[in-house]
């Protein structure tokens, strides 16, 4: 068909599709979409959809009073198009009319309230004139609006079955189009977190919260994800913000508080949970919470109360029964017995849901009927909720002992000669390592009470910078343990201790030269020590094989230790621990002091002297009177050390004796050998 043959091109249409190909030069070519606009407005005076996209030209050229001059004409004649309303308030803003700007995105949100671009537009600009408040809510109702988007619900489905790389692609195309998109920033955010890659995790959901402040949810997953970075600092301002949330939710406080206690300000945790309760007191976690709190802070009656109140009204609730035994100096009678047993009949069906009740009730029978000299009855529990957490855990005994084996096969003596001088200088840390239960949290307590020391908590920055340096093992970069940590330089030794002292120090209220860090795990990365820290002083705290190992063995931890639900596997660690730690000595003697719990219970004060003059300090009496000294502590071993040393414990395995086979077949020669 020849081009007479067609029809020709009404004239509205001719415009129309000028106006069309002037809009879309605007991103790249805006000088020619205002050419086009201006040539396309001579011939049809004040047509708005020209007039629109000139104004559109001349704000992309840095023209914004221009452009807005245009803008309140066309407006003049159609004040509620939308798309108008829009561009009167980007170039409102950017000439910075902010008040302008703000009456036109109002307009805007009232007409098209599932826009949530014109609410986080609106956001940002009420934010410029200090109307904060209004501006959280406004990000609130953009991500609101967000939650009916086709993409984002599609890339949701998606990541919720498990399809990441088609909910990953969904939403780089959408932040491709929309960089400044927060609800799919903090969704693809999940995603690589999903897939573990945290660093990129955390910049999305950053990004995310940066674009708007108000996104409570990205908010709220930014603190968790700066939790398991242990980035604490930067998880209490975040949660110092949501805590001024417009909304009224509980949660909020509660994230801070959980922040609060892995900062050690456990006052202020025990503050909010207190507030809290006032207002519901019928919540069995807070009740727990709260007594998780005061028992840290030593108050122990007061922590009874709370583990009371939460079983009171949750008798099922395993954990807050354990809580209550776990202080050790409280025993639970026969009628606590008696509903516990009715708990765990109760929750018997629902084993598989309600693991976790059900195991730490076995430990809490375990403790009471210890306590009640059944010790029969006592170790069928602990058995039980042993094996039922051990089930649920990952952990290798075997692959355990040759990463140990390789650990002691690289620190001789001739390698840390080879090695020579490199790490931070800094005195300050003092390491306090050994097995759970060994007496870490006495030795610690001991030296807390010094004026020149201290005590934290168990700290994870070193086995963070441990796991990081293995990680390059993993994968690929080094064959092996020994020649990765081979190729530390001087200089990247100095770097990795300047970072060990520099994340340490938020856990650091005093101005006191010495701190403890009692993560008792640290055994394992005493040669990584000396070489990062050579100035620091590692004290190895050491209990009895057979009594460190079954006390260790029955009592259930918060996290990790993973190897204490089993007693061969638990055996096999000590043996291991041993076996690294004398390797050690031998390679660097007298760099480790060493503290039996049999010897600091039979003399204290002989004891106390040489644990000072190893760390160089002068002998004070209040180290000898530790159980005065107030401050939090957040071990099993809490309540034992607010109290003058006693010896019931030491031989405390012996009432257990017929059913430790396994244990001592695990621990073989070591326990004839100790305390050698």
């Amino acid at each position: 068909m020849d081009a007479a043959s067609h029809p020709p091109v009404p004239p509205s249409r001719a415009l129309n599709v000028a106006v069309d190909c002037a809009a879309k030069l605007l991103d790249t070519r805006p000088a020619e979409a205002l050419a086009h606009a201006e040539e396309i407005l001579t011939k049809a005076p004040g047509l708005p959809p020209a007039e629109l996209v000139a104004a559109q030209a001349l704000r992309r050229l840095g023209q914004p009073d221009a452009a807005l001059s245009r803008l309140a004409a066309l407006a003049r004649r159609q004040p509620n198009v939308p798309a108008l309303l829009w561009e009167i308030a980007q170039a409102a803003s950017d000439t910075g009319d902010s008040a302008q700007a703000i009456a036109a995105l109002e307009r805007l949100v009232r007409q098209q309230a599932g826009v949530a671009s014109g609410w986080f537009r609106l956001a940002r600009e009420l934010r410029k004139v200090g109307r904060n408040d209004q501006a959280w809510r406004a990000d609130l109702s953009g991500i609101h609006a967000s939650s009916r988007d086709r993409d984002l619900l599609e890339a949701a489905v998606a990541m919720n079955e498990g399809c990441l790389d088609d909910a990953a692609a969904i939403l780089d195309a959408r932040l491709g189009r929309l960089p400044d998109d927060p609800a799919a920033a903090r969704l693809l955010g999940e995603i690589h977190w999903r897939r573990g890659d945290m660093s990129t995790a955390l910049i999305l959901v950053e990004r995310a919260v940066a674009t708007a402040p108000g996104f409570d949810l990205a908010r709220d997953f930014l603190i968790r994800l700066l939790l398991q970075n242990n980035r604490l600092t930067d998880a209490l301002a975040h949660a110092d913000i949501l805590a001024q949330s417009p909304l009224d939710n509980p949660g909020y406080a509660l994230l801070r508080a959980s922040v609060l206690v892995r900062l050690g300000d456990q006052a202020q945790a025990a503050a909010i949970y207190e507030g809290l309760l006032a207002q519901k007191p019928d919540q069995p976690q807070l009740w727990q919470n709260f007594g998780h709190a005061l028992k840290t802070l030593g108050r122990q009656a007061d922590a009874i109360h709370a583990y009371r109140q939460a079983v009171r009204y949750l008798p099922t609730m395993g954990e807050a029964w354990w809580s209550l035994a776990n202080l050790k100096t409280v025993k639970l009678d026969a009628a606590d017995i008696a509903v516990m047993e009715q708990a765990l009949s109760m929750l018997a069906p629902e084993e598989a849901a309600r693991s976790a009740d059900i195991f730490h009730l076995h430990f809490s029978l375990g403790k009471a009927l210890e306590d009640a000299r059944d010790y029969a009855a006592s170790f069928g529990h602990y058995d039980r909720g042993n094996r039922l957490r051990r089930s649920l855990l990952s952990y290798d005994a075997d692959e355990f002992a040759a990463e140990v084996k390789a650990t002691e096969a690289c620190f001789t003596a001739a390698f840390l000669t080879r090695m020579g001088k490199g790490g931070a200088a800094a005195p300050d840390p003092v390491f306090v390592v050994g097995l759970p239960r060994s007496g870490s949290t006495l030795v610690e307590q001991i030296l807390s009470s010094h004026s020149q020391v201290e005590g934290t908590m168990e700290l994870p920055e070193m086995m963070i910078i441990a796991s990081r340096l293995q990680s390059r093992i993993d994968e690929g970069e080094f064959p092996d343990f020994s020649t990765m940590i081979a190729s530390l330089t001087p200089a990247d030794r100095q770097r990795l201790g300047e970072e060990y002292i520099d994340r340490t120090r938020v856990h650091r209220q005093s101005d006191k030269p010495r701190f403890i860090d009692k993560m008792p795990n640290n055994w394992q990365h005493v040669g990584l020590i000396r070489l990062i820290l050579p100035n620091a002083k590692i004290i190895d705290a050491r209990r009895h094989p057979m009594g460190c190992c079954f006390s260790g063995w029955k009592q259930h931890f918060a996290r990790g230790q993973a190897f204490t639900y089993d007693l061969s596997e638990i055996g096999r660690y000590y043996r291991d621990y041993v076996a690294l730690m004398s390797a050690f000595d031998a390679a660097a003697p007298g760099h480790v002091h060493r503290v039996h719990y049999e010897h600091m219970v039979a003399d204290t004060p002989g004891e106390v002297a040489r644990l000072l003059d190893y760390l160089g300090l002068p002998f004070e009496e209040a180290c000898l009177a530790f159980w005065r000294t107030e401050r939090a502590v957040r071990t099993a071993s809490s309540e034992q050390v607010r109290q003058p040393i006693f010896t019931d414990g030491v031989d405390h395995w012996r009432h257990f004796a017929p059913w430790l086979g396994p244990l001592e077949e695990a621990l073989g020669p070591e326990i004839e050998a100790y305390p050698a």
